[in-house]
């Protein structure tokens, strides 16, 4: 178990981290022009850019688990059918999601908090980067496709294609032609692009175990269901994250200004750099735990959670050691303004205090995803974000501890969320396979 554990989970680390990159290198780029106003305006479409990736993870996320359960019981055909549902709503998802978000842009833009200052940054970049939503949807979503068939490799060329094409167009935009943040957007969209091309030449070619078939495309509802319930853990994680990022932009724009919503922007990016190996190594793990499950192996599932949990928790331990050392370091990498240097360490010393506790909520709910277990998965997605992160996010601010509170709330919610889900997972999951295998 644990090295095909490895054999799934390093490709998807990498490309986790290679995934990232669409957007960290936007910002780093961005936050080498004059000011920090480009950067904060970025910062301020992340929460647009979360929802439709949301929308992305509702399909991918549900329906690849799924086909991973389906093959392990020798259920081939029905594994197709629920990739071509899983397409048939991505492709819905995407159209809706562009006409609605550039219909209403701007008020959005300034409910999520844009000042007069940041709006025409934000706005010049949204525009673009709605343009390849479809694109978004279909290289995130049918990625994991590629994966549940046990080509993590291949899904990882997935990304690396984009993010090479990105990480090259985008001083050439920003830069070289001096289209700043739409130059960022576009090169963002031309990569997304090339990642989509590539997933779909796959899962169309002969070397696809499961192909996507214009027969299979055809909704069924009990399908669309499943794909949905299951899905909505991940899609519940991007909205509650899209609804945190949201009030801590516009609790900080009125306590702090757009100084500290570019903070914000910086601590989000570093978060998700450090972040995307534990999401790859419990993301590596499902279509490994969900295949035996499928087939009944109960005491490997138990070794595989073992092994993931040991992984993931060292991994967590080692990173946010040097989070807590170097902090100033890492801010340096997208903004090294002495303002924003001197806002930043503090809060990123509160932010990632308890780092290490994140952990126990990727390892616990990846695992109710891969054997199916929807409503456990659903509920801790809620709890850690919207039941504690959010109000507290309200709350701290107005009690006394201004913009600090803001960056508090996280490691309140690392600990209190991440304990409640581990130990749900070990007493109803862990512990109920062990008398199972008896």
């Amino acid at each position: 178990m644990a090295r095909n554990i490895v054999n799934m989970a390093l490709p998807m680390t990498v490309a986790q981290l290679i995934n990232i990159l669409y957007s960290v290198v936007d910002r780093m780029y961005l936050g080498r022009l004059p000011g920090h106003l480009a950067l904060t305006g970025l910062g301020l479409c992340l929460p647009i850019i979360s929802i439709l990736m949301g929308f992305a993870n509702l399909c991918g996320m549900g329906g690849s688990p799924l086909c991973s359960i389906h093959r392990g019981r020798g259920e081939e055909e029905e594994a197709e059918r629920i990739m071509g549902n899983s397409f048939a709503l991505l492709l819905l998802f995407g159209v809706g999601l562009t006409a609605l978000c550039l219909l209403f842009r701007r008020p959005i833009l300034y409910l999520f908090g844009a000042s007069d200052a940041t709006f025409p940054y934000a706005n010049g970049y949204l525009t673009i980067y709605l343009l390849g939503t479809l694109f978004v949807m279909i290289s995130l979503g049918m990625n994991p496709f590629i994966n549940a068939q046990g080509f993590s490799r291949m899904g990882m060329v997935t990304v690396a294609v984009g993010a090479v094409v990105n990480i090259v167009l985008d001083p050439i935009f920003i830069f070289v032609l001096d289209m700043g943040v739409r130059g960022a957007a576009l090169a963002t969209v031309i990569s997304q692009g090339c990642s989509a091309a590539w997933v779909l030449r796959f899962l169309t070619g002969q070397r696809a175990l499961l192909r996507l078939k214009l027969s299979a495309m055809r909704l069924h509802p009990d399908r669309v269901r499943r794909i949905l319930t299951l899905g909505t853990s991940g899609f519940v994680m991007s909205m509650t994250n899209s609804l945190v990022q949201v009030l801590c932009n516009a609790t900080l724009q009125s306590c702090g200004g757009d100084l500290y919503v570019g903070v914000m922007t910086v601590v989000n990016s570093i978060r998700e750099v450090i972040s995307m190996p534990v999401q790859g190594i419990t993301n590596g793990c499902q279509p490994v735990l969900g295949y035996n499950y499928g087939a009944g192996e109960y005491e490997r599932v138990r070794r595989g959670i073992r092994f993931t949990t040991v992984l993931t928790m060292g991994y967590s331990l080692v990173v946010w050691g040097v989070v807590m050392a170097i902090p100033g370091l890492l801010i340096r990498i997208f903004n090294n303004e002495s303002d924003l240097l001197a806002a930043g360490i503090p809060a990123m010393r509160i932010y990632f205090a308890v780092f290490f506790c994140m952990s126990f909520q990727f390892i616990g709910q990846s695992v109710f995803v891969a054997l199916g277990r929807s409503k456990q998965a659903i509920f801790f997605s809620l709890l850690r974000k919207a039941f504690i992160v959010a109000p507290l996010t309200l709350l701290l601010p107005v009690i006394g501890f201004g913009v600090n509170g803001v960056f508090l709330a996280e490691p309140i919610s690392n600990v209190v969320g991440g304990l409640a889900c581990l130990l749900t997972m070990y007493v109803m999951v862990y512990r109920s396979l062990g008398r199972t295998e008896v």
